[in-house]
């Protein structure tokens, strides 16, 4: 089987008769974003590979529950934000320790405009940790994942609105957070 030659609505359909590469092929279509979306959510790779395996897993074992395999992507993503949820719900009880800081500085050696990069994206990274949680899901779903409004108001379950709100209220904290970056970066900054 070519791997797009088959769209997800009809893998669906295969996996809920019991086609597990079906559903394998929707896995490795989807994983990387939905990895992506939770290491920026959580920001830590152990936590964020474990959330996704669980995430799969959650959807695998409740596909039949999907009334519209056209709102898969959100359906997945609702799922995965449920879990960073009970992440964060759990360690709250756990330890009232704070979020470490991300590190500053590169690698010795890199050619200037690499370490320019790299500091460009942990002052992106350290930005986004001054968000609330909240703020920092809707930045992600829609700047990184490319989700519309209506559809992470689906994921998250909350209106339209809010999701607007929160977004915007983000983008303000980001552009003070990061605007004293952005000079000595140039036109690279634009690129990332």
């Amino acid at each position: 089987m070519i791997f797009r030659e088959v769209e997800d609505r009809d893998l669906i359909l295969r996996a809920r008769e019991g086609d597990v590469d079906g559903f394998n092929v929707l896995v490795s279509r989807w994983e990387k974003k939905v990895y992506n979306y939770l290491l920026r959510a959580v920001r830590n790779r152990e936590d964020a590979l474990d959330l996704c395996q669980e995430t799969f897993l959650k959807a695998y074992r409740n596909l039949r529950s999907l009334q519209d395999p056209a709102r898969f992507a959100q359906w997945l993503f609702r799922i995965a934000h449920n879990e960073s949820i009970s992440l964060f719900r759990k360690r709250r009880f756990e330890s009232d320790a704070e979020v470490p800081e991300v590190g500053t500085g590169g690698p010795v050696g890199v050619a200037g405009s690499r370490i320019e990069l790299l500091d460009l994206g942990l002052a992106v990274e350290k930005a986004l940790s001054r968000l609330t949680p909240e703020q920092r899901e809707v930045v992600i779903l829609k700047i990184y994942q490319g989700f519309k409004f209506h559809e992470i108001a689906e994921i998250i379950g909350s209106p339209a609105s809010t999701v607007k709100s929160r977004l915007y209220t983000a983008l303000e904290v980001l552009k003070d957070v990061l605007a004293p970056v952005a000079p000595t970066q140039g036109a690279r900054s634009r690129e990332v």
